[in-house]
């Protein structure tokens, strides 16, 4: 196959004197212009109108330079945007200017040079970088060279004499006469790659790509190496005695003697080879590959690469199109592989899926952009509802008829629907599937209900789709898929049908065992619906069956922000529904934060109504009663919105006594709430507690006075003495000493109260040293603020002969005067009489 065309570029016109001993040496290009270094130490400029053309080539000598009398020139590197070309002569590298080959002053030259190479700088964007090595001292030099200045800025030891060099940024890859390895003069770490055993024409290390090399490695492999030590391609597979290499991606030239030869990175294969005489070089531009003879310069153009896929395909070499198109995409225009796209991708895409390589006939079709419908067609019994398709499918050589196989090999064919499936779902969401989308969710629907893939089947209709209601509803009825149909029914937006459909599942007892949260699912879509009269039509169903479940039809309207019933509205639904009523107000009050009274009553009353009905019917169970007690104490001790008496006057006659001690504590009755609890709950920590929860907030005073309280309940009887000794005993500092002196029995001995005595005398002393620290703290803070005064006010005032009164401007005849805080000197007569003003 033809990638390259040759084209002759340059020839050496022979001088007529004798035998003509001249040649090339070494080639440098850049754009259209030509820089040949020969045997002869001159080195010539040349231009070429047109370098991509495959006619005659018009060159035009622009200027010459000798070096010296005799020598080759080593190498030629332009460096364009410094205007400066590098030359390698007589061991020692010279700058020249690149348009007047005029050697540039103020850069002398560099010696010792056997070979070098130029970089670009990763650290300044004015200047690159020179490595340049020297064969006698087996050392690297690195220069940094500018418009005017080169220096050299490091130095790197080589263990053994260089022969070829090349570079990406701060990374050498250097060839010695035994070996090839990496390094990192920035980093200082060196990497062996391997060793070889070639002759010095034919080591190759050239610069390939982006952090990549090409070397000549052992057993004739070229050898693709990136800067970090790692190769990601193959090895090439050529020749032996290959003198050099270049890439022009995705090839790889290989050049012998009298011999180019082409090979494909993409798959190691030998593409082309073209002949030439006494070939020496290769040197590669982004556009050519030029070839350097003794006599002559060649160029090879690469054939576009649309024209190389084109032909590929007429071969029916599709895959090898396709791999050569997938790693070229970034080198066409875009609308050209785009239609390249398209035409070999689908073809391609047709003999994988014929060939029941279906992972790589999914991915082709897709990046074709294959119409799904072209696919839909291809299987038997599947509906293409568009009526103005006509299939155009790619006529391919291994096309299998889907009837036929359907009838005769059932487990093959059950590969093919799998296959449908996933290409329809990966489409599906895509511009791709928007061409057909009916035709795609019609082929979906029929091919899971006939798999009976129900699970899918599920998703394709509880979410958005084009299913044709027509032909679905008959199908799922046929096939008894009740709760299918209200999914598509609700997709459909018919959510008066789909509820429906679901109510007579539940009421049937019909439910499918796949889908036991039927009742459940109505819930959650009646609590999203935003049709109110459709709620209406089936609140008091789900109510009825279950109001735990109920109630979140119209909580989780608040949660999703859209609310279509007011609050006395939902009350008055539920007025029925005692622990839905409940739960709802529960929902106003604490998640809601609802201020309004009504609510805070009518939640309380709720409360105090389901627990006196569990007690005189005794269907509720004690955790159940105990866990709505609580509720009902949290609500009282933290709401204010709500009538104790009225509270109050209900549970009278009942056993909740920590809600009376509670309510009787709203109304300031503190004494009486705690007699409820000592004398009637007979809970000590309950009243302890009464007394630490009713003194939160308030000041010591107050809890001292609510625990002498309850010290002088427990002093009333004679059966209260331990509790009483205890409350000193653990809660010493709620007590004021002497209160506590005053009330304590004559009769009891120092050893009951010893414990109480000694922390609360440790207690008073701890107040009173606090209280010494915290005046002596303010003392210091008022010395150190009359400090500050002081120091602001003693300062010198100058009074002389021409100082006035800032009031009356008359002079200051006296030592006495007043200044006020902006500086101004005033009469104290004059002050005075301001003030008095």
């Amino acid at each position: 196959m033809k990638v390259f065309t040759p084209v002759l570029v340059f020839q050496k016109i022979p001088s007529g004197r004798g035998r003509d001993k001249s040649s090339i040496q070494c080639l440098e290009c850049f754009g259209k212009n030509l820089y040949i270094g020969t045997k002869e130490g001159l080195i010539e400029y040349i231009t070429v109108n047109s370098v991509s053309g495959e006619e005659s080539l018009s060159v035009r000598e622009v200027g010459k330079r000798q070096m010296g009398r005799s020598g080759a020139i080593g190498q030629l590197t332009a460096v364009p945007f410094l205007n400066h070309l590098l030359v390698l002569w007589d061991g020692s590298v010279t700058a020249l200017n690149m348009f007047s080959l005029e050697p540039i002053p103020a850069l002398k030259k560099i010696q010792n040079v056997s070979l070098f190479y130029v970089s670009e700088s990763v650290v300044q964007t004015d200047s690159v970088e020179l490595i340049a090595a020297s064969a006698k001292r087996k050392i690297v030099s690195v220069y940094k060279v500018c418009v005017d200045r080169w220096e050299c800025v490091r130095q790197v030891a080589l263990p053994q004499e260089p022969v070829v060099l090349a570079a990406h940024g701060t990374c050498l890859c250097v060839a010695t006469c035994d070996r090839y390895l990496l390094h990192d003069y920035q980093s200082q770490t060196t990497l062996d790659l391997f060793q070889h055993n070639l002759g010095k024409q034919n080591i190759i290390a050239n610069k390939c790509g982006k952090g990549e090399f090409i070397l000549n490695g052992p057993g004739n492999l070229g050898m693709f190496v990136m800067k970090n030590g790692t190769s990601q391609h193959p090895p090439v597979q050529w020749p032996d005695g290959v003198v050099d290499a270049a890439v022009h991606f995705p090839y790889v030239l290989a050049l012998q003697n009298q011999t180019v030869h082409i090979y494909s990175i993409l798959d190691q294969q030998l593409k082309q080879t073209v002949l030439l005489q006494s070939a020496k070089s290769l040197v590669s531009t982004e556009e050519s590959v030029f070839v350097v003879a003794d006599k002559e310069i060649h160029r090879l153009s690469p054939i576009p690469l649309e024209d190389q896929i084109q032909e590929l395909v007429k071969r029916q070499r599709v895959d090898e199109a396709l791999t050569l198109l997938d790693r070229v995409q970034d080198l066409l225009p875009k609308d050209s592989y785009k239609d390249l796209h398209k035409n070999v991708i689908c073809t391609s895409g047709m003999i994988q899926f014929y060939r029941e390589a279906f992972v790589e006939a999914k991915e082709l079709f897709i990046k074709g952009e294959l119409d799904p419908r072209e696919i839909i067609s291809l299987y038997p019994a599947m509906p293409v509802v568009s009526e103005d398709f006509t299939p155009q499918t790619t006529a391919v050589s291994n096309a299998k008829d889907l009837w036929t196989l359907s009838r005769d090999d059932w487990p093959t064919f059950q590969q093919y629907l799998s296959f449908l499936d996933d290409f329809l779902r990966e489409v599906r969401p895509t511009g791709q599937g928007q061409i057909c989308p009916r035709d795609i969710d019609s082929a979906l629907f029929k091919l899971y209900l006939e798999q009976a893939e129900y699970e899918k089947l599920d998703q394709l209709v509880s979410s958005q789709n084009d299913c044709n209601l027509q032909m679905c509803v008959p199908d799922l009825e046929q096939h008894k898929r009740f709760f299918t149909l209200g999914l598509l029914y609700q997709s459909q937006g018919q959510h008066f049908n789909a509820i429906q459909t679901w109510v007579k599942i539940v009421e049937d007892q019909s439910e499918d065992p796949l889908h036991i949260s039927v009742f459940q699912h109505i819930v959650n879509t009646l609590s999203n619906l935003k049709h109110k009269p459709i709620i209406w039509k089936f609140v008091d169903w789900v109510l009825q069956r279950d109001q735990e479940a109920g109630i979140l039809i119209f909580t989780k309207m608040h949660a999703s922000s859209h609310i279509m019933f007011a609050p006395e509205e939902v009350l008055t639904i539920l007025t029925n529904y005692a622990v839905a009523m409940i739960l709802y107000l529960e929902f106003l009050v604490n998640e809601l934060h609802s201020k309004e009274e009504k609510h805070h009553a009518m939640l309380s009353s709720s409360y105090v109504k389901w627990i006196l009905q569990s007690i005189e019917a005794d269907y509720s169970n004690e955790t159940s009663r105990e866990e709505m007690r609580h509720k009902l104490q949290m609500l009282l001790w933290q709401s204010s919105l709500y009538n104790a008496e009225t509270i109050y006057e209900q549970i009278t006659s009942s056993s909740l006594h920590v809600e009376k001690a509670i309510l009787l504590g709203k109304s300031g009755k503190h004494k009486k709430a705690l007699q409820v609890l000592v004398y009637e709950e007979k809970d000590q920590q309950a009243a302890v507690s009464y007394c630490w929860r009713t003194s939160a907030g308030r000041d010591g005073k107050f809890t001292q006075g609510m625990f002498l309280t309850l010290l002088q309940i427990y002093l009333e009887s004679t059966h209260h003495v331990i509790a009483a000794v205890d409350l000193l005993n653990q809660n010493a500092a709620s007590f004021d000493l002497v209160s506590v002196l005053r009330v304590l029995p004559g009769s009891w001995s120092l050893k009951l109260v010893l414990r109480f005595l000694c922390e609360s005398m440790r207690g008073t002393v701890h107040d009173k040293r606090m209280r010494g620290l915290e005046m002596s703290l303010a003392k210091v803070e008022t010395l150190r603020h009359k400090h500050a005064w002081m120091e602001a006010t003693h300062e010198k005032i100058r009074v002389d002969r021409g100082c006035v009164c800032h009031s009356c401007q008359k002079r200051l005849t006296g030592p006495e005067f007043l200044r006020r805080p902006a500086g101004e000197l005033t009469h104290i007569s004059c002050h005075g009489g301001e003030s008095g003003h």
